[in-house]
């Protein structure tokens, strides 16, 4: 089966502190949190490494030096840039500070603490058939407590919820296919969030189409995540 994207570049937002992370993990950025003793952000390279990516683009911050000394401008075959924030930008002004390197008009979009296992050659493909500007990973889940949940009709996505512990919703997985021209609105300003100024707030003006997946999820963003992350990533993703 051939992976290969049409989209051939992503920016994945590995600027985190990992504040909740920090009784576990210390002095690190959250994307370096080590597990099995090798960055859960390599793990993250790697899976795009499968789908043929060429080139990635970082949106680093804190203590930015660890990521870039340890990947270097090349890696698992892929090309590398950082953005580097001087100041938090929130999760919109870190895709915004990136897009300079991105020479395509749509991108792969992960969230650096965060993996979803998805077919991005399948996300892709879906984004351009629906003529999308922003399409969604998402995933049906139950015990939603920590996680916003969101409402889809004909493959549209009509509603974002507040975070609330329902029986069995969607969520959103942290896996997109983006258009730049998203970012084109010069309102948003440098500082915003991709989640609040973006997607919640311009989802009755621009097409935002999402589509189901079943595959591995997980979020490190807790201790208790972080330790299962452990055992079962190593068996999804061998490196």
């Amino acid at each position: 089966m051939d992976n290969s994207l049409k989209i051939e570049e992503c920016i994945i937002l590995a600027g985190g502190l990992g504040t909740r992370l920090q009784p576990v993990v210390h002095d690190l950025p959250k994307p370096m949190a080590p597990v099995n003793n090798k960055p859960f952000l390599e793990y993250l390279l790697f899976f795009l490494k499968n789908y043929n990516c060429r080139h990635c683009v970082l949106s680093v911050g804190y203590k930015h030096d660890i990521i870039m000394e340890y990947f270097g401008n090349r890696y698992f075959g892929m090309d590398l840039d950082y953005a580097i924030e001087n100041e938090p930008l929130g999760t919109g002004g870190g895709i915004k500070n990136g897009l300079r390197f991105i020479s395509q008009n749509d991108f792969i979009l992960l969230n650096g603490d965060s993996f979803f296992n998805v077919d991005l050659a399948a996300l892709s493909d879906f984004h351009f058939h629906k003529q999308s500007a922003i399409t969604l990973s998402v995933k049906e889940m139950k015990q939603t407590a920590r996680y916003g949940t969101l409402d889809m009709e004909n493959d549209r996505v009509v509603r974002f919820n507040e975070k609330q512990q329902v029986e069995k919703a969607f969520i959103n997985g942290g896996v997109y296919a983006v258009s730049k021209k998203v970012f084109n609105d010069e309102t948003l300003g440098n500082k915003f969030s991709f989640e609040k100024d973006i997607l919640e707030k311009k989802i009755s003006e621009i097409p935002i189409y999402a589509l189901l997946f079943d595959g591995y999820f997980i979020d490190i963003g807790i201790p208790t995540d972080y330790q299962r992350a452990q055992t079962e990533l190593a068996q999804i993703i061998r490196l």
